[in-house]
C-alpha cells in the first residue's frame, strides 16, 4: 500500500479499512477499531465479512466486490450497522475505492464507513495521496474532480480543470472517436491500460497509460466516469533501451533466428566478401544489404541497387556496365553504368537468379578480375565495388537444371544470409507493427499511437505470404481509415475486418427490436471468445474482466459446453 495512504488512514475522521485482493483487512484506523470493538491488530488478516457477520446491509455492500475488483468506484452506499456495544443501530454511508495494481489488476480496496455524507473529502484525501493522476467526469464530460498527480502531469491546477470539458484539458490522441472514458460509459465496462499521448498545458506531448471505468449510483445507473493515468516517459526510455537489444540498423526482431543474424552482421559488414541474401519476397533483403553498407567502412560511398528481374537482357547489360557512343543506334554519347556509379561503394543486385547467362559470364569476370568492359569498348575498366546479391529463388536448383552458372554461384555464395519468412517468426509482428506505426505517424502527421489487442490478434493469426511488405501495406491501409488513437479491427482491409456474427437462436420469431443489455453483453462475450479461439485468458484480457466473472457469464447466458471445456485447459 502507498505509504502516504497508510499514514493518512489513522488521521481520517471516518472508519477506514484497507482490504487486500481477497478482502482481508490489511490495516484499519482508530475509528474502525471503535466501530467494530476490536483492535487493529485483531482486525488484521480477517475477512471483512467476518467482522460484520450478522449485518444484512453489510452483506449487500459485499455484493459490490466484483465491480470494485474490476476498477469501479462505488459511492454513497447507505448502511444500518449494529453497535458492538449494544447501542442502537447506526445509519452510515460507505464508499469503496479500488486501489490500482500492476497491469489490469487491483491491489485491493479502501472501505470507508462514515456517519457523515461528506464523502468527497475522503475521496480527495485518498486520491491526492496516489502517484497516478485521477479525474472524474459527469455525463456531460465535465470534470468534477482532479487529483494532485493529475495537476503535476498535465500542468493544470485542479481549480481551473474542474468545470471544463475533459477534451479541453487533455487534448489527448484519442479524444473523439476512440475516447477510453467514453467507451467505458457507453459499454458499462472498464477500459484498461491504453497507451496514448496527451498535451500538457504548456504544449508538451506526454506519453501516458490510462484506465477508465464508469461511475454508477445505487441503482446501477451510470452517472459519470473515472480515469486513472500514469506517465510513461520512464517506460518509453526503457522500451527504447530494450529495443536496441532486438534491433540492427532499421531492422527489429525478437526471434532467435534474427538475433543470431544480428550478431554476425557487424563481422560480415567489416569483411570485403561477396554476400548472397536469400529469402521469400518481402522479407527485407534490401534492408539487410543497406544495413551492411551502413555499418561498413564503405558507408560514405554510394549504395546502388539494381532489380535484375525488372530489366530485359539488352537493357540490363547496358545498365550494369554502361556503353560508349556509337555502341548502338541511339547511343550518341557515353553513359556510365551502375558499376561506375557504385565505385568505391556497394552494388546490390536483387533477383540475381533472373540474370541471363550471357550476363552471368560478365559478372563472373568482374568478381574474378575486378574489371569489366562497357558496351562498344574493348578497353577493360577497373572497379572497386563490393557486390551484394539477393534472390527469392533456389539457386542450387537452378545450377542443377543448367539455368545458373555453377562457378558464378560459388563466387556469389561466399557469405550466405537467409531471412526466414514472417510466418516463421510471428513473435516479431507486434514489434514490426509498432515500428511501422511510428514511421507512418511521423510521415503523415497522424496521432496514431498503437494497435488494439483485437486488431493485433487478427494479424497474429495471418500467415503473411507477402511477408513484411504485406504487413506494411495493411498498416498503411489502416492509417487511411483511422483518424487517431488506436488501430481497430474495422480499420483493417478485407478480409481482416470481418467480424463473426452471433448465431440467431432457432426459436427466434420476434420482429426486429432493440437489444437488451443482457443480449448486448452476451453477444460481446461470444464475439470475444470466437476471436480468441475460446481461450479464457485472452478473452478476459480483451473484455477487462476476471476469470471468475467470465465463468459466471458463460453459465448465465448458457453458452455451449465446448467453450467451458476449453476454458478449463487455458
Amino acid at each position: 500500500m502507498n505509504s502516504n495512504l497508510t499514514d493518512a488512514i489513522p488521521a481520517y475522521p471516518a472508519a477506514v479499512f484497507h482490504l487486500d485482493q481477497n478482502w482481508r483487512i490489511v490495516a484499519a484506523n482508530r475509528l474502525a477499531e471503535e466501530l467494530t470493538g476490536k483492535s487493529a491488530d485483531r482486525l488484521a488478516g480477517r475477512l471483512i465479512s467476518e467482522v460484520f457477520p450478522e449485518q444484512e446491509d453489510f452483506a449487500r455492500l459485499l455484493a459490490h466486490r466484483e465491480p470494485v475488483c474490476e476498477g469501479k468506484v462505488i459511492n454513497d452506499i447507505p448502511l444500518l450497522l449494529g453497535d458492538p456495544w449494544g447501542g442502537n443501530p447506526r445509519p452510515m454511508v460507505a464508499t469503496l475505492l479500488p486501489l490500482p495494481g500492476p497491469g489490469r489488476t487491483t491491489e485491493g480496496a479502501l472501505l470507508s464507513l462514515s456517519d457523515s455524507t461528506d464523502l468527497p473529502h475522503l475521496q480527495r484525501l485518498t486520491l491526492n495521496s496516489m502517484a497516478d493522476g485521477v479525474f472524474t467526469i459527469d455525463r456531460n464530460w465535465t470534470i468534477t474532480s482532479f487529483n494532485r498527480a493529475a495537476e503535476v502531469i498535465t500542468g493544470w491546477p485542479a481549480a481551473q480543470a474542474v468545470g471544463k470539458r475533459c477534451s479541453e484539458v487533455f487534448h489527448a490522441s484519442i479524444c473523439g472517436k476512440n475516447c477510453a472514458i467514453a467507451e467505458s460509459l457507453y459499454t458499462g465496462r472498464a477500459v484498461a491500460n491504453r497507451s496514448i499521448t496527451l498535451q500538457s498545458r504548456d504544449g508538451e506531448k506526454i506519453p501516458i497509460s490510462i484506465s477508465a471505468s464508469p461511475l454508477t449510483d445505487l441503482d446501477g445507473n451510470i452517472i459519470g466516469g473515472v480515469e486513472i493515468f500514469r506517465e510513461l516517459t520512464g517506460l518509453a526510455t526503457l522500451r527504447t533501451q530494450l529495443s536496441k537489444k532486438f534491433s540492427f540498423a532499421q531492422m527489429v526482431s525478437n526471434s532467435n533466428a534474427m538475433q543470431r543474424l544480428f550478431a554476425i552482421l557487424p563481422e560480415v559488414a567489416a569483411s570485403p566478401s561477396t554476400v548472397l541474401i536469400s529469402g521469400e519476397s518481402g522479407t527485407g533483403k534490401e534492408l539487410v544489404a543497406r544495413a551492411l553498407h551502413h555499418i561498413s567502412d564503405r558507408r560514405d560511398m554510394p549504395f546502388v541497387a539494381v532489380n535484375c528481374g525488372a530489366l530485359p537482357e539488352t537493357l540490363l547489360e547496358s545498365e550494369l556496365f554502361g556503353y560508349k557512343a556509337g555502341a548502338f543506334t541511339d547511343a550518341r554519347k557515353d553513359k556510365e553504368g551502375r558499376f561506375a556509379a557504385a565505385e568505391g561503394g556497394v552494388l546490390f543486385l536483387d533477383e540475381i537468379g533472373d540474370v541471363p547467362q550471357s550476363i552471368q559470364v560478365k559478372l563472373l569476370r568482374v568478381l574474378q578480375e575486378k574489371v569489366y568492359e562497357p558496351l562498344g569498348s574493348n578497353t577493360p575498366t577497373k572497379t572497386d565495388v563490393r557486390i551484394i546479391t539477393a534472390t527469392n529463388r533456389d539457386l542450387q536448383n537452378l545450377v542443377q537444371v543448367g539455368k545458373f552458372r555453377e562457378d558464378l554461384y560459388y563466387r556469389l555464395n561466399v557469405v550466405m544470409i537467409y531471412l526466414p519468412p514472417l510466418r516463421e517468426r510471428k513473435e516479431d509482428i507486434p514489434q514490426l507493427v509498432d515500428q511501422l506505426i511510428m514511421e507512418l505517424s511521423a510521415q503523415q502527421a497522424k496521432d496514431i499511437v498503437g494497435i488494439s489487442t483485437s486488431a493485433l490478434n487478427i494479424l497474429m493469426n495471418h500467415n503473411f505470404p507477402g511477408n513484411i511488405r504485406e504487413l506494411k501495406n495493411i498498416i498503411e491501409y489502416a492509417f487511411i481509415l483511422c483518424d487517431g488513437g488506436y488501430i481497430l479491427p474495422q480499420h483493417l482491409p478485407d478480409p481482416f475486418n470481418a467480424v463473426p456474427q452471433l448465431p440467431e437462436p432457432e426459436t427466434e420469431a420476434c420482429p426486429v427490436r432493440p437489444q437488451t443489455l443482457d443480449e448486448i453483453e452476451k453477444q460481446a462475450i461470444f464475439l470475444a471468445l470466437e476471436k480468441n479461439s475460446w481461450k479464457k485468458s485472452a478473452t478476459c484480457e480483451e473484455l477487462g474482466i476476471s476469470k471468475d466473472t467470465l465463468r459466471r457469464k458463460l453459465s448465465k447466458y448458457n453458452l455451449n459446453q465446448p467453450c467451458m471445456d476449453d476454458l478449463g485447459q487455458d
